[in-house]
């Protein structure tokens, strides 16, 4: 079975994002998001970052976006992670308790064309248990979860990974507040 059937058949994939090493899946599936939680063994209740192809697809899943929010994916310079205050469209185990969602528009590489691909949002998630540190390369990453997931691709193993996206929280009255740098 290739990547894009396990993706639209609700199975977990461990594959390069663009920022670092990530479980994933299709994020309009509770059950995916349930399951990535579970592997990680992290709080069910805590959300997860989507990621999106472009700006079309984000519109799909936020309520509004904010002018403040356009400004930041217009200008970013590195992969930016924006929590909106109230996503749309997602099952409530993706979604903060408080149904803020964060999501990332995707500007190129293999997991962009994943998207495209599946024409799904993906959950990204880093490839590490929680409370361990995120893996900058495929080597880094616990040998557990090659027999967790449902499909590892097969690209960008060597790639090295210097940080994750910055994450920024934007308020619908247009303030911001960038919670990792």
């Amino acid at each position: 079975m290739n990547i894009l059937d396990v993706i639209r058949q609700g199975g977990v994939v461990l594959y390069p994002s663009d920022t670092l090493w990530g479980l994933g899946g299709d994020a309009t599936n509770p059950v995916v998001a349930r399951r990535i939680a579970q592997i990680k063994g992290r709080p069910p209740e805590k959300g997860f970052v989507v990621l999106v192809s472009n700006l079309e697809m984000l519109g799909r899943y936020v309520e509004k976006i904010p002018a403040v929010a356009a400004d930041f994916l217009e200008k970013q310079s590195r992969p930016t992670t924006i929590v909106y205050p109230s996503g749309r469209n997602l099952p409530p185990e993706v979604m903060a308790p408080d149904g803020s969602i964060a999501l990332r528009v995707v500007r190129k590489g293999f997991a962009r064309e994943l998207i495209k691909a599946t024409g799904l949002p993906l959950i990204s998630t880093s490839a590490n248990f929680a409370g361990h540190p995120a893996p900058l390369n495929f080597d880094d990453i616990d040998k557990r979860f090659l027999d967790l997931v449902d499909y590892v691709v097969n690209l960008h193993r060597q790639k090295i990974t210097d940080r994750p996206s910055r994450i920024v929280r934007v308020y619908a009255d247009d303030t911001f507040e960038i919670l990792r740098p």
